[in-house]
């Protein structure tokens, strides 16, 4: 089971910068039509998507206890969505050995390490600045 969920978070992971780069590759975030923005399905999708952030966040601020690392987290995962909860994921899967620790991914909190949230801000904010 853990070999399993390591590759679907990896497949999300890998999958997500697929994507975002064919679609950044193809249309600049600032050259998307205006009606896309307005059509009721793709608010509907937004505001989905968000929620299942926050929710996610959610977890990850109970497990995080600085707040420093609290507040990067938030920026990563607000910006950079699904690549930054598939981390975090990946994160807290390989830091256990075997399948009869996975409880421990939901239920053990950590010491609230900064640098890798730190880079997923810093990443996106380099993306955000040169889309």
């Amino acid at each position: 089971m853990l070999w399993f969920l390591r590759t679907v978070f990896a497949v999300v992971f890998i999958s997500m910068v697929g994507v975002t780069s064919w679609a950044s590759l193809h249309t600049p975030l600032s050259e998307i039509p205006a009606e896309v923005f307005s059509h009721p399905w793709f608010i509907a999708s937004l505001v989905d998507a968000y929620w299942g952030f926050v929710t996610f966040f959610v977890w990850v601020a109970w497990k995080e206890p600085r707040a420093a690392a609290r507040g990067l987290w938030f920026i990563a995962i607000m910006l950079l969505g699904n690549l930054a909860m598939s981390l975090y994921l990946l994160r807290e899967l390989f830091a256990i050995q075997t399948s009869t620790q996975l409880h421990l991914v939901v239920s053990r909190r950590n010491p609230g390490a900064l640098i890798l949230p730190g880079i997923l801000v810093g990443l996106s904010a380099a993306i955000y600045a040169f889309a």
